[in-house]
């Protein structure tokens, strides 16, 4: 028999289902101890470049923010206790409770429940510099019903670390679109906690270029049966960057969709790329169907990538659920058959690449944004072409 939404919910309060990958959500500092390095969640970052976050320290920093806002859209403040207290899971981690604690409240940007927005909401967020510690905490609510697009542009520099809160009402239609687009010598550290309604549907893009060191974690799960979300990114890492991107999809409920698709390049002397995914099928989450996917290009010599898909089975009444991970250097047949056809070896290259990110960038569906990344792929590749033919 389907499970009703209070089953459901009575279900999750009464029997907590843990991810033997991921630690109890909590508010409180004392539930995250500052990890050693050999913790699951810690084990692939080079802690030492995060440059004292984990010592907490107080700063009334913060980023500078430009904002578009279509007709109806508004951006408020809630104390710390109401950000706290909205439908979505606590920090899984000690870097989301400090952002949390040290933040000083939250920024609410609100859309209001049967919008159909005009244009993207647009955000850019600003930094003044690697030195300027910045706490931040965001709330991100989309109201029954509504649809809309919002974009998260990170731009300059700073050791930035923030949790994210994204509240999806029912039936609502999200496409959140973040893009840290950072100095050479950022830190970005931030976790995304979203929680989609009944038969919503959520699209999430992750774009990550710039910066020393980004790591995110972005987390799902679903407060009733029928949501929908996709998880997309593209990652691209040169000489000595650090880019990690995890996923926890906790299906909550049943009948919920969720398909994870990552694809990074990566080129230079210790370029480093760190992608893990898990989905956790509660018993609940009866005829769930889930993939996840992660792909790596590996450009030149001295890099590395590192891909972890996990999956976590309480049921085995499913519609599907899978995963797949490939990491390798330019497909041989590819080049040969472009090459074959006279074109060049670094344009058949630059060809491969493009064809590679393509397929996410496309379902963006915000041109100028779209134009952007493409921009930003071909200036890397030019640094990747220098190098082979040095």
């Amino acid at each position: 028999m389907t499970a009703t939404v209070e089953n459901v919910a009575n279900a999750l309060e009464l029997e907590h289902v843990e991810s033997h990958l991921h630690p109890e959500p909590s508010y409180d500092l004392a539930a995250h101890p500052v990890p050693s390095g050999l913790e699951e969640i810690w084990r692939f970052t080079p802690l030492k470049r995060l440059r004292g976050l984990f010592d907490g320290a107080a700063s009334d920093a913060h980023l500078s923010w430009e904002n578009d806002l279509p007709e109806g859209v508004t951006l408020g403040e809630l104390s710390t206790e109401e950000a706290q207290a909205l439908a979505v899971s606590a920090p899984f981690d000690r870097l989301g409770a400090l952002a949390v604690a040290n933040a000083g409240g939250a920024v609410l940007l609100d859309i209001p429940a049967n919008a159909e927005l005009d244009r993207p909401v647009r955000l850019t967020m600003r930094g003044a510099g690697a030195d300027t510690l910045v706490w931040g905490h965001v709330v991100i609510r989309v109201g029954a019903h509504a649809k809309a697009t919002v974009l998260v542009d990170h731009v300059g520099s700073a050791t930035y670390d923030a949790f994210t809160q994204v509240v999806v009402g029912d039936g609502a239609k999200l496409d959140l679109v973040t893009l840290n687009d950072w100095e050479d010598d950022a830190v970005h550290t931030e976790q995304i906690n979203l929680r989609a309604g009944r038969d919503s549907e959520v699209r999430v893009f992750e774009f990550s270029l710039g910066g020393d060191l980004v790591r995110t974690s972005l987390n799902v799960d679903y407060a009733g049966p029928g949501g929908s979300v996709d998880l997309l990114g593209v990652y691209f890492a040169d000489a000595g960057q650090h880019i990690e991107h995890r996923q926890f999809v906790d299906h909550t409920a049943p009948k919920t969709r969720s398909n994870v698709e990552y694809k990074g390049a990566l080129q230079g002397q210790d370029a480093h790329t760190v992608w893990i995914g898990n989905v956790l099928i509660r018993k609940v989450a009866e005829g769930i169907e889930t993939f996840e996917q992660n792909d790596n290009l590996v450009l030149t010599d001295g890099a590395k990538a590192d891909s972890v898909p996990n999956l976590e089975i309480e049921t085995g009444d499913i519609a599907g659920a899978g995963h797949a991970s490939t990491t390798g250097r330019f497909d041989d047949q590819h080049l040969f058959y472009l090459q074959s056809r006279g074109i060049e070896e670094t344009e058949a290259r630059r060809l491969v690449v493009h064809g590679f990110f393509n397929d996410i960038i496309r379902r963006i569906g915000v041109e100028d944004l779209q134009e952007r990344l493409t921009s930003a792929i071909e200036d890397e590749l030019a640094t990747v072409v220098g190098r082979l033919e040095s």
